[in-house]
């Protein structure tokens, strides 16, 4: 089982954009971040999510779990800005001002036809720690 009081973020294993995501962030982590990925089909995370509200686990989606709290959707995807170092850290503010509704329909967007764009992995390669 995962360590619940560690920070996580559940991507989808077979996703390009998602591997991308994760490479993205982690050269790019302020020194003090501590945040671990997992693919969201691992047993790990399954158990992770049975312990999120009911509406959320029914979701298809990208999780954030930081400080013992669960997010999905944009509010997850803006919020891993906060793990950067300090000047992507900005552009979580500029982000933040979107309305929720206007963010999450951006977000099912790109979710929608992210597997046109970027190519399947071969194997999913997040960094486990």
């Amino acid at each position: 089982m995962l360590d619940t009081s560690r920070d996580f973020l559940l991507l989808d294993g077979d996703c390009g954009l998602c591997h991308r995501l994760a490479s993205f962030m982690d050269s790019r982590l302020a020194s003090d971040a501590s945040i671990a990925y997992r693919p969201i089909k691992s047993n790990d995370a399954q158990k992770l999510i049975e312990t999120f509200p009911k509406w959320q686990q029914k979701l298809d989606t990208v999780y954030l779990i930081r400080n013992g709290r669960s997010y999905v959707r944009s509010a997850a995807a803006i919020r891993c800005l906060l793990y950067l170092k300090w000047h992507w850290k900005i552009s979580f503010f500029i982000f933040w001002i979107i309305p929720l509704p206007i963010r999450d329909i951006i977000y099912r967007f790109i979710a929608r036809f992210r597997h046109y764009v970027f190519t399947k992995p071969e194997i999913c390669t997040f960094r486990i720690d």
